[in-house]
């Protein structure tokens, strides 16, 4: 099935809050997502600095600085919008919010320290990305050597009927438009060997792993060289 790019993230407070609600109905994503990271044992990550692209509303930011009280975390995000939602988010935790800090930028970002990261985290931004390779050239430039890495996404299937069967299985009880960014999601995502090649574009297949993790989802694990 051919790919079909989603259009540029918005940044409406309207759509920004569609995409919190979508991300709490989907909480099993980042459930896996949190289990995935700890199978790579990163460690009690003392000191340690995450950074988290794509951070949407902070699911994964909040989840990350509850299980690894000693680190920090930088998170990025092109909506403002949506930034507003993780900030009222995080407020109500003031010791999770004194170790995040959000960013609003889209990569390439000057804000971001450069080879300063000890893991770089995340989920469900790369089928946003019209050039995946934004993402990729990003890792060496902004990860520690060793720095851990763990970006999951959606996978694309295989045919519209079974993008129809997953969006059916996962969001039938999900409002409409819930149910449309779910489905318009699952065709922008990307195959696994569609990203295996765009490591090897930048020259990270040895370092990095492709996975499939679920009847949707792929996440691509490894260390930086």
């Amino acid at each position: 099935m051919k790919r079909r790019p989603e259009p540029e993230p918005m940044d409406t407070q309207v759509q920004a809050e569609a995409h919190a609600e979508a991300e709490a109905d989907f909480t099993e994503s980042s459930e896996l997502f949190l289990r995935l990271l700890i199978e790579q044992n990163p460690g009690p990550l003392k000191g340690a600095r995450a950074l988290v692209l794509g951070c949407g509303p902070a699911a994964i930011v909040t989840q990350f600085l509850r299980r690894f009280p000693e680190a920090t975390c930088d998170a990025l995000d092109g909506s403002q919008s949506m930034l507003d939602i993780a900030q009222t988010a995080l407020a109500p935790e003031p010791e999770l919010a004194s170790r995040a800090r959000l960013i609003c930028d889209k990569l390439p970002s000057p804000r971001l320290e450069t080879r300063a990261y000890d893991l770089i985290l995340s989920n469900n931004l790369l089928h946003h990305l019209h050039d995946p390779q934004v993402l990729w050239r990003s890792l060496p430039a902004l990860g520690r050597p060793g720095a851990l890495v763990l970006i999951m996404d959606l996978m694309r299937p295989s045919s519209s009927t079974s993008a129809a069967a997953l969006v059916e299985r996962y969001a039938g009880g999900a409002s409409p438009v819930l149910r449309q960014d779910f489905h318009h999601s699952l065709f922008a995502a990307f195959e696994p060997a569609e990203v295996e090649g765009q490591l090897c574009e930048v020259g990270l297949q040895r370092a990095l792993s492709v996975q499939v993790v679920s009847d949707r989802h792929l996440a691509v694990l490894g260390r930086l060289p």
